[in-house]
């Protein structure tokens, strides 16, 4: 075990996949963005919107403004405090349902659930109905929708710029030589005001949907080190070779941003897509 590590964790294989996604609101890019999809022990876990709040429970203007609202203060509030994720992802999925929804009232008549109407027992069938099929109600959703889409094209623009400005002030270096074969090795994710560095091992590989590319990454935590003098970020690599052989030449990239920022909901996510963007270059 190298000099300094203290923390562990469970294996690679049980790590979830970060997943690059390429959105486009109106003129402006986000992305690609990164859905991170892991849990953090003792991290407070942040109340999201439901992904049916708009056809769920009472269907009137005023009581979804209310929702929406309530849940857009949060989201204010994490970003006031530079915490992207998960909301920023979150974001982005509501932002694009309703705007599929709103390019396709089919789509919105299809969002509602359906109750079984009757049973033909000759040939095995069921019936299904929509639970709504008042005009009003979808001119209540309609209007629902309308003032919904401009209140998150406002938080994407806010949080786009807050990724924007992350991602400006992270450096990504490589620590030595780097091989040839850079799919696999460890990333650094060095603290800006405490002496820690974040050890993990990292897994890249390119696959295709709906005919376009993507570059996952697997991540798994090896440990925490201490910076010192003797203790640098080369001294950590040699000490990792050592320690973990399976690579006995990795790539190693250091990632560090010069303000101190929120680990889980910011630091980490946009360091990895800076590893991503690194690694494709």
């Amino acid at each position: 075990m190298p000099s300094g590590l203290y923390t562990a964790a469970p294996s690679l294989n049980n790590m979830p996949l970060l997943k690059s996604k390429a959105t486009t609101i109106g003129k402006m890019n986000l992305c690609p963005l990164i859905n991170v999809e892991y849990i953090t022990l003792n991290t407070p876990v942040m109340k999201l919107l439901s992904k049916n709040w708009l056809t769920e429970d009472v269907i009137d203007a005023e009581y979804k403004r209310y929702i929406l609202l309530a849940y857009l203060a949060e989201v204010q509030q994490n970003f006031d405090e530079r915490k992207l994720y998960p909301h920023f992802a979150d974001l982005v999925d509501h932002y694009a349902q309703l705007v599929a929804l709103k390019e396709n009232t089919k789509n919105l008549f299809n969002a509602f659930p359906e109750k079984a109407k009757q049973l033909d027992w000759e040939n095995l069938r069921i019936s299904y109905e929509k639970l709504v099929q008042n005009d009003a109600l979808m001119a209540e959703l309609e209007e629902i929708i309308d003032f919904s889409i401009p209140q998150f094209h406002h938080y994407l623009r806010t949080g786009k710029e807050i990724y924007d400005d992350v991602e400006s002030r992270l450096k990504v270096e490589p620590i030595g030589v780097v091989p040839l074969y850079t799919n696999e090795g460890y990333m650094f994710l060095i603290h800006p005001v405490t002496k820690d560095t974040e050890i993990y091992e990292y897994q890249s590989t390119l696959f295709t949907e709906k005919e376009e590319k993507y570059r996952s990454l697997h991540t798994l935590h090896i440990g925490t080190y201490k910076r010192s003098i003797v203790n640098t970020p080369e001294h950590m690599k040699i000490e990792l070779i050592r320690a973990l052989p399976k690579m006995p030449n990795p790539a190693v990239y250091a990632i560090i941003s010069d303000i101190e920022l929120p680990y889980t909901e910011t630091y980490l996510p946009i360091a990895k897509r800076a590893l991503v963007k690194k690694l494709a270059a």
